[in-house]
Formats: C-alpha cells, sequence, structure tokens
C-alpha cells in the first residue's frame, strides 16, 4: 500500500523557544508587551500595538537583539528536534521575523524555518514588518499537501488554528486554556514526551 511521505510543519515560539516578546517586556517592564498570539487573534493589530510601543520608548533592533542574545531554547526543544527530523522531514512555520530567531539557528542545528521580515531605519528603528504572505502557515501546509506530503502540524495560539485545521493531523502543544476552549477539535499536549507519543502513534497507524 502506498503512502504519501510526511512533513511535520511546525511553530516556533512557545513550542521551541520561549515568546520574544514576552522576554523582552520583562526586560523593559512594559506590560503591553506581554500580549501575544495567545491571547490577541489579530495578529496585524498587535503587531502595529508592539510597534508603536517600540516608538514611544525609544526601543531599537538592537535592544530587542540583546534580550534575544540572553534568550535560551526550551528545556528539551533541541533533543525534540533532533527525535522529530529521524522521524519526519521538519519545517519551522513562524509569524516571527529573520531578525529575531538568527541566534537560535546554530543552537537548534539550523532548522528549515520560513519566517517574515522587519523594516528598519538608518537609526535602528523598527517602522514596519513585511509578511511573505497573508496566512502564510495555512498556505504552506496547502502548497506541502499540493506537492503530495502528508502534514503533521504543531501549534500554540490563534495564529495556528488555520495551519492546524488544515493540516492532516493538528496538536496544540502548551496553548492557553482560551485557546484549548475555542479549538476542542485539536490534540492538546504539555510536554514533549506526550508530543512523541502522538506523533508516534499517528504515523505508525497507516503503516
Amino acid at each position: 500500500m502506498y503512502k504519501n511521505p510526511s512533513v511535520m510543519a511546525m511553530d516556533f515560539e512557545g513550542v521551541l523557544i520561549p515568546e520574544i516578546w514576552i522576554a523582552v517586556a520583562e526586560k523593559t517592564g512594559i506590560e503591553e508587551l506581554y500580549l501575544t498570539t495567545r491571547e490577541v487573534p489579530d495578529y496585524e493589530a498587535l503587531m502595529n500595538g508592539r510597534l508603536r510601543i517600540l516608538k514611544e520608548n525609544n526601543i531599537t533592533l538592537m535592544d530587542i537583539q540583546n534580550v534575544i542574545g540572553t534568550v535560551e531554547p526550551l528545556n528539551g526543544a533541541s533533543d525534540f528536534l533532533s527525535w522529530a527530523r529521524k522521524k519526519t522531514q521538519v519545517i519551522i512555520l513562524t509569524d516571527s521575523f529573520y531578525e529575531f530567531v538568527k541566534p537560535f539557528m546554530p543552537r537548534l542545528e539550523y532548522p528549515t524555518i520560513f519566517c517574515n521580515s522587519l523594516e528598519i531605519d538608518e537609526k535602528g528603528t523598527i517602522t514596519g514588518y513585511h509578511l511573505r504572505q497573508k496566512d502564510g502557515k495555512r498556505k504552506a501546509v496547502i502548497a506541502l499537501k499540493n506537492i503530495g506530503f502528508e502534514v503533521i502540524s504543531i501549534g500554540d495560539s490563534y495564529n495556528d488554528a488555520t495551519m492546524l485545521s488544515t493540516a492532516d493531523y493538528g496538536i496544540l502543544y502548551r496553548p492557553s486554556e482560551k485557546v484549548v476552549q475555542d479549538f476542542p477539535q485539536f490534540k492538546v499536549c504539555d510536554n514533549y514526551g506526550d508530543l512523541r507519543k502522538y506523533i508516534e502513534d499517528y504515523l505508525s497507524s497507516d503503516e
């Protein structure tokens, strides 16, 4: 019996690394920066609010990168990613930015990652952002399915919902209670051990 090859399309922040904006909030003490896509479904409104806050507080890209330099991947993330690559192909789909994720690449053995990009002025101020395409996570999963892959998807927030819904198998990893309530159709787990089990069970179900 023929079975399409599998690929895992997974989120980055909240799944493999801590939320970058929360780290910035902790460093600066700015309460509004604690908000993430776990609480705010409208990504455009969330990012526009963040840019406004950065401008009002004269926070530059360098300031944020200095915070990022102190952030380590989640405990067990590197081992999980190494395990996942032995089971299937892995692509990270994130609404974060290349300018933010670059420091994590060597610590996670340079995974394939699709990000967005920031617009920076001559003073190093973040003045805007550029999405590769709107709802890019979902469209990436559609593209993978259209070229013959079976897609397992992992995310934690509202901005992952369309990706998980489009995939053949969607898992919420360490989501907020509100996200769990709003998307009861997805498997939910809060540790890499259970996540491995869900993936193994799914991959072996059609063997």
